[in-house]
């Protein structure tokens, strides 16, 4: 979405081009974020959280929790060198990565991230349109009457543990 969002409504500084010599990692970051952090997650989310207690499996939810760290590692040499994930500027990969980080720190991996994917993840959280959609999206929730818990803290099975 994030893709189609900055090709469709462009030109934005979100966007790298296919002129850009950071075309080629942009794509891969931009998808990394999607296809490969947030995928495990979805399963940590479904057998640790959102199955009944007797459906649950946690040690799927285990499995996939390492296999998501394991390639957020790959992101470290990244951040011990860049602010960002390419280009040398805020682009719609960290975006992509970000939503990974924060549906992460839902699940409260969070204080598992290594040293500069944490820092990264801080800095992203400090940014005024990361902090305005937060608010945003609260009020949003506050004027349709709907819960302002997000969607990933939702324990419908919390209780019976």
């Amino acid at each position: 979405m994030c893709e189609y969002l900055c090709v469709r409504h462009g030109p934005t500084s979100l966007h790298v081009s296919s002129t850009e010599s950071e075309f080629g990692n942009y794509l891969n970051y931009l998808h990394f974020g999607e296809a490969t952090l947030t995928f495990p997650q979805t399963l940590i989310l479904r057998y640790a959280h959102f199955e009944s207690v007797e459906r649950q499996i946690p040690i799927i939810a285990e499995d996939y929790t390492k296999w998501f760290l394991a390639r957020l590692k790959s992101l470290e040499p990244i951040f011990q060198e860049n602010e960002f994930l390419c280009a040398d500027r805020f682009t719609a990969a960290d975006i992509s990565v970000g939503y990974a980080l924060l549906l992460a720190t839902h699940l409260g991996l969070s204080e598992r991230f290594t040293t500069c994917v944490g820092e990264y993840w801080k800095r992203l959280q400090q940014r005024p349109a990361y902090l305005n959609a937060l608010k945003a999206q609260h009020e949003s929730a506050l004027k349709q009457g709907i819960s302002t818990i997000p969607s990933p803290d939702y324990r419908p099975f919390a209780k019976a543990r």
